[in-house]
């Protein structure tokens, strides 16, 4: 594994125990320049596994509890009359950060959430005709709690495709809840952690994970995954070519977080799932057979042939 890349996640292991796939995947969205989407039930600790990864970097952090009356000038900022100068001069809003944590964002209005596309998208803020430039990197991490619906606001196809992936945290083994419980009794928990890594350094990572090689075989199997996706009587709206392009990028940055310089087909493997499940639209079938796009997505993986190298 790449030594920094491990350090940094001992570091958020202070605080998140027993999930280091979760860590991992938050670290390869990222080093991808990708947002990340974590769904789960309250207490698992997906706010604090945000805090951590923000508190281990050096950057700008801004954190936005969204509700039914969020603004968008709360989310992107607005104009105001200067009362000396008599302009007009832009107050910033949450999104002027590195790392903005969108706190159950199924809970803000449509209004609140389409202020968030171009924000992710194009990393920029459009306002009474200016361009306001995010700094790099920029990431959002978005948190959503899937049992409590009422009085929320469903994420469109078009939102939910910005996110290079969405995760689970799951709950705890018994082993590890003891121990949770335990620190917890002891306030042995860190609950502020030391910065082990910049800005700077993470914008070297991401360069890096750019050169990360991929054979044209492994790009033909993640093709093939996304063309199955398209095919399937259990989907009724497949990945887009953007979920190729994002499997791509989550494939190397796993590959350049296990300390490898190319993508093998375990990689995409591993991503797969993380990064395509939450674009489908299953059909009446693939909702009544198997429920959730997780288990679609890994009964369609295997009607797919992984190459061999």
């Amino acid at each position: 594994m790449n030594q920094e890349i491990e350090k940094l996640i001992l570091n958020i292991e202070k605080v998140i125990i027993g999930k280091r796939g979760s860590i991992i995947n938050v670290i390869a969205a990222m080093l991808s320049e990708g947002h990340i989407l974590i769904e789960d039930v309250p207490g698992v600790g997906k706010t604090r596994l945000v805090s951590a990864l923000a508190s281990s970097v050096d950057g700008n952090f801004n954190r936005i509890q969204l509700t039914p009356d969020i603004m968008p000038s709360d989310i992107v900022g607005f104009s105001m009359i200067d009362p000396q100068t008599r302009e007009f001069t832009y107050k910033q809003g949450a999104a002027m950060c590195n790392f903005l944590l969108a706190d159950e964002i199924n809970r803000a209005s449509p209004k609140a959430q389409s202020s968030l596309l171009e924000v992710m998208e194009e990393h920029q803020i459009s306002l009474d005709g200016n361009t306001m430039q995010l700094p790099s990197p920029f990431m959002v991490l978005a948190t959503q709690n899937p049992v409590e619906t009422y009085g929320t606001y469903h994420l469109p196809e078009a939102q939910m495709d910005r996110f290079i992936m969405k995760i689970s945290m799951g709950y705890p083994s018994p082993e590890e809840e003891f121990d949770i419980i335990t620190r917890s009794e002891t306030n042995t928990f860190t609950d502020k952690l030391d910065a082990v890594m910049s800005v700077d350094d993470i914008m070297s990572h991401i360069a890096a994970v750019k050169k990360v090689q991929c054979t044209d075989s492994v790009k033909k199997y993640i093709v093939d995954l996304l063309n199955a996706t398209r095919t399937s009587d259990l989907v009724k709206l497949g990945a887009s070519p953007r979920a190729g392009i994002a499997l791509l990028k989550a494939s190397k940055a796993l590959a350049y977080i296990l300390g490898r310089e190319y993508v093998v087909p375990d990689d995409v493997r591993d991503m797969m799932s993380v990064v395509l499940s939450h674009r489908l639209m299953l059909s009446p079938k693939g909702k009544s057979v198997y429920a959730s796009p997780e288990r679609v997505m890994d009964e369609i993986a295997k009607t797919v042939s992984a190459p061999i190298k």
